[in-house]
């Protein structure tokens, strides 16, 4: 199979369902967006971190392309002509959802309650998660958007949304296993 097909050229590209579309659809910037997600995730699964969280941002990544083919996907091609849905995949499930939530709750257990803001940073593992967060925060804006335009499954909104509080939480648990220090951001009082 070739990499390039010369079919983008123009500036659109095909959805799941062959309809074609701009890159700068809204739909197109959703899942490019989860994808680089995706990346920046399997940038911290390369880091010196526990097995566990390796494994189980490896699980978080499988379920990104869930969320990428699921936003990938025509709606009004979703369904074939069989009657049969397009995408012939697992969907996100309330039990993905729960599972970033009960991983959260269990490394909340270990972590120094918050007070402040914290500053990003401290260690380059540490930043790394950080801006994964960022940028599942930025997917979950676009996906808002597409899905004001164009409905699709909840349980992907809300499982971007608990993927960005996730990744929070793992930046902290990452401080704390690196030894790095959590900066508090303390507003400077006005004079």
């Amino acid at each position: 199979m070739k990499i390039y097909t010369k079919t983008g050229d123009n500036g659109t590209t095909a959805l799941f369902g062959g309809s074609r579309v701009s890159k700068k659809n809204i739909r197109i910037d959703s899942y490019g967006t989860i994808d680089e997600l995706n990346a920046w995730i399997g940038l911290i699964r390369d880091q010196e971190i526990d097995l566990y969280a390796k494994n189980l941002l490896t699980l978080i990544q499988d379920k990104l392309f869930t969320v990428g083919a699921i936003l990938a996907t025509d709606p009004a091609k979703a369904i074939l002509k069989s009657g049969k849905e397009r995408l012939n995949i697992p969907k996100i499930t309330a039990a993905d959802i729960e599972l970033l939530e009960n991983e959260m709750d269990y490394m909340n257990e270990s972590l120094p309650p918050m007070t402040h803001f914290i500053l990003p940073g401290g260690h380059t593992t540490v930043s790394y998660c950080h801006i994964a967060r960022t940028v599942c925060r930025r997917a979950e804006r676009l996906a808002t958007a597409l899905y004001e335009q164009e409905p699709f499954d909840e349980s992907v909104m809300a499982y971007i949304n608990r993927l960005s509080d996730f990744l929070f939480v793992l930046a902290r648990k990452l401080s704390k296993d690196l030894k790095a220090e959590e900066i508090k951001w303390i507003p400077e009082k006005k004079g």
